[in-house]
């Protein structure tokens, strides 16, 4: 049988002006972004790819676009979108395996997550121009 009134005992969510923000919940979100981020990095990685298809015209124009200053911070944004989710996958991956689930373990995974992003996003872009 239903009850009419089971709606108004329940207990309400706390909102999210009681929980405190910590690195792990940062890091849920930031994880959230940068696989929104990679969608719109993949359609900039195929209109290359389409680009260079269609020709020299166009892949000098496509070159010259992303060559640009907003062009590269953009790249560098997606270079960091996409170093950073797949260092938050091989810490899922980690959990997954039933480890890191300490305190310590979690806050070092999530600071480890942050600096190697970091640090790997500007090695690859050091490397990149040092190679060109």
């Amino acid at each position: 049988m239903s009850n009419a009134d089971l709606r108004g005992n329940r207990p309400l969510s706390p909102h999210l002006q009681i929980y405190k923000l910590i690195l792990t919940m940062v890091m849920s979100i930031l994880h959230r972004i940068t696989g929104a981020a990679l969608y719109f990095g993949t359609v900039l990685l195929a209109w290359w790819l389409i680009a260079a298809a269609a020709g020299p015209q166009y892949f000098d124009f496509v070159n010259g676009i992303y060559g640009s200053f907003l062009g590269r911070l953009i790249l560098f944004g997606f270079t960091w979108a996409l170093v950073h989710h797949m260092l938050g996958g091989l810490r899922h991956f980690i959990w997954d395996m039933g480890a890191g689930f300490g305190q310590q373990a979690r806050e070092w995974l999530a600071r480890a997550t942050i600096i190697g992003s970091v640090s790997l996003t500007i090695l690859l872009w050091i490397i990149g121009y040092a190679v060109r």
